[in-house]
């Protein structure tokens, strides 16, 4: 029989991320995907009001943003909340995001380089934040999207922490 030192440290396991983003983040969802195809949908709708000679097609391409706008503020961000979680522990970050492509990223606290907390003015506006961690890796920062401000701070804190305790050289 043999036994594992108490010194000796377990492999990160690899398994999905367990806490939610916050329920706000739907929101935040809704309002991005207004920016884009609202802003396209406006000018297709005034394009058909002002241009008597331009009805015909332009009817399909209002059809067609509508429809878009549609999924993109009804659809996406709900899809988005089922699918997106997070978590890190002392040996790694994990993050799982997407809603047509999915990915699940899992970075070892020895290949962070920097924690951010990054505030855009929705985020601003719905108490929010997301949490960036960039890693020693080709693949980017993992980015933690819809977290309450102070979660995203004593997060980014924590790792910093975390990070500076554990050996390695971040590449």
């Amino acid at each position: 029989m043999t036994s594992q030192s108490p010194t000796a440290t377990a492999p990160v396991r690899l398994r999905p991320p367990r806490h939610r983003v916050e329920r706000r983040t739907i929101a935040l969802w809704v309002l991005q995907a207004l920016v884009f195809p609202g802003l396209l949908l406006a000018g297709v709708i005034v394009a058909y009001v002002l241009w008597d000679s331009a009805r015909p097609w332009l009817v399909v391409v209002l059809a067609l943003v509508a429809a878009f706008t549609l999924v993109s503020v009804a659809v996406e961000p709900l899809w988005r909340y089922a699918v997106h979680r997070w978590e890190y522990t002392d040996e790694a970050v994990y993050a799982r995001t997407g809603w047509l492509v999915r990915e699940w990223r899992v970075s070892p606290i020895s290949r962070i380089q920097t924690v951010d907390s990054v505030r855009g003015p929705f985020e601003q506006l719905l108490g929010l934040a997301t949490l960036r961690v960039t890693t020693a890796s080709s693949s980017g920062a993992v980015e933690i999207i819809g977290l309450r401000a102070e979660v995203a701070a004593e997060v980014a804190e924590r790792l910093t922490t975390i990070t500076e305790k554990t050996p390695g050289d971040a590449t």
